[in-house]
């Protein structure tokens, strides 16, 4: 089951990764694994860069045999830095408390309405499961690493322009890199 970057033949699929659709004939990867439902095998479509941050060890292994038009330099050190720290894969970007309810998964404190919370996704045969929250505050304590700035904002698509600017002004103010 080799894993493989190819053009996407039509605009119909999804990146596993963001959820944003995959444009006919933009660049995609594909991660092969075994059909849990039956023989053979099924595959799994994403953007290079989210297949880079979710998906480290697959790509890496694709990009020995990667074709032509290929950043292979970048999406090895974005796959690089998310080996690094095991927890990494994990995150699915950012966004404001709506309620105040949930407790972070590190310090297992409440999060509170309208801070900034970073969302966590877990990878489960195939498929990302929402898995919590933590406070950015907690970061380095989960992770391992302050510098996942660009990673929460590549999974934060849905955060206007102003939104984004008070994100990375909250990581500066907690010691961002």
């Amino acid at each position: 089951m080799a894993h493989l970057f190819e053009h996407a033949a039509s605009g119909r699929s999804k990146c596993r990764g963001c959820q944003e659709p995959l444009a006919k004939g933009e660049l995609r990867f594909g991660e092969r694994l075994a059909n849990p439902f039956g023989e053979g095998e099924i595959t799994h479509w994403f953007h290079p860069a989210c297949a880079a941050y979710k998906r480290p060890q697959a790509v890496i292994e694709a990009l020995e045999g990667a074709a032509v038009g290929v950043d292979r330099e970048t999406l090895a050190r974005l796959a690089r830095a998310s080996l690094a720290h095991e927890r990494l894969p994990r995150i699915d970007g950012a966004e404001r408390s709506s309620s105040g309810q949930a407790r972070c998964r590190h310090c297992h404190e409440p999060i509170a309405k309208d801070a900034w919370r970073i969302r966590l996704a877990f990878h489960e045969e195939g498929i990302f499961a929402p898995g919590g929250f933590i406070h950015l505050a907690c970061r380095h304590g989960y992770f391992g690493t302050t510098d996942i700035v660009e990673q929460v904002l590549h999974f934060s698509a849905a955060l206007a322009g102003d939104e984004r600017a008070a994100l990375r002004d909250a990581f500066k103010a907690q010691g961002e890199r």
